[in-house]
């Protein structure tokens, strides 16, 4: 029994696909499932039930599961404490990030962070709140960028900053005329919000609803991109983080900060409560505070 199939058998476990997996572990995937086949060899069982899409475990994979995950997880900690041993920041980083945050603030601070430390790898996974703090706790990700989170033993949420959500409006809508637009004046507009357990999404709906009214959603999307493209020609509004307004269309859509009250958001960076974080993740976890520290800067 070898580690690289304890690995390739985990990644197939994980993915539910083989094809995924060889993808996920940069290898072929006959070679990939070439190891499956001595695993199985090896230990007398069928670890998988193969169908025309899925690889589902069967009752021996389900228990070598759990053994194979301790096995590479011990190996990886031994790895990772010989390398801090020696005061050196290598290794792999598995990070989670909302996609309403991964591509506006994550570029500069791993550029900065790779420029200081090229012998590490980041491995980014964009998912809800509710996944990347299940992924934390399940040991597959190292720390996560989110949009704040409930207490909890299990998870240590550090708060970053808070950052307005600007309304978004269709270049012809006749609120862009009004002098100042409050969030009475939205009350009888059609909303396009992300997708539901996007954090973003809920909390456009929650200060609508702090304000005394159920938005009517048109529709809904995964992506800030597709939600600003429905925007831009007139199926209804939204509200977007500030962090995306750079790289936002301009044509055919207006943003506006809304007067009174304005909608916020809370970024956070989510580690696991119970286990300390490697060294490179915890080096990385400085860069984000140092970002925060320039963000709440530029906000005075």
């Amino acid at each position: 029994m070898e580690m690289q199939q304890l690995r390739y058998f985990a990644a197939v476990a994980r993915t539910g696909n083989f094809s995924r997996a060889a993808r996920e572990c940069h290898v072929a995937q006959p070679s990939l499932s070439q190891q499956i086949l001595k695993l199985e060899d090896e230990v007398g069982e069928r670890l998988f039930e193969r169908t025309r899409r899925r690889a589902l475990l069967t009752p021996a994979g389900s228990l070598l599961l759990p053994h194979a995950q301790s096995i590479l997880e011990t190996a990886e900690q031994g790895r990772q404490e010989i390398r801090e041993m020696g005061g050196q920041v290598r290794g792999k980083i598995l990070l989670g990030a909302l996609p309403t945050i991964a591509p506006y603030f994550l570029p500069d601070i791993i550029r900065a962070f790779r420029e200081k430390y090229p012998g590490v790898e980041l491995i980014i996974h964009e998912e809800t709140t509710e996944q990347l703090l299940r992924d934390i706790e399940e040991k597959e990700l190292d720390l996560a960028l989110i949009s704040d989170a409930p207490p909890s033993h299990r998870i240590e949420v550090q708060q970053l900053f808070s950052e307005e959500l600007f309304l978004c409006l269709p270049a012809f809508h006749p609120l862009v005329h009004q002098k100042k637009v409050v969030a009475g004046d939205l009350q009888h507009e059609k909303f396009i919000l992300m997708q539901d357990g996007h954090c973003l999404g809920a909390q456009a709906q929650q200060f609508c609803k702090s304000k005394g009214f159920q938005p009517e959603i048109s529709c809904r999307s995964a992506q800030i991109g597709t939600v600003l493209a429905m925007v831009q020609v007139g199926l209804g509004i939204s509200l977007i983080p500030e962090m995306a307004l750079p790289g936002a269309p301009k044509d055919g859509i207006v943003y506006r900060s809304l007067d009174g009250l304005k909608p916020r958001r809370v970024l956070a960076l989510a580690l696991s409560g119970q286990r300390k974080p490697s060294l490179c993740a915890g080096e990385f976890a400085k860069f984000v505070q140092a970002k925060r520290m320039q963000s709440a800067k530029a906000a005075f």
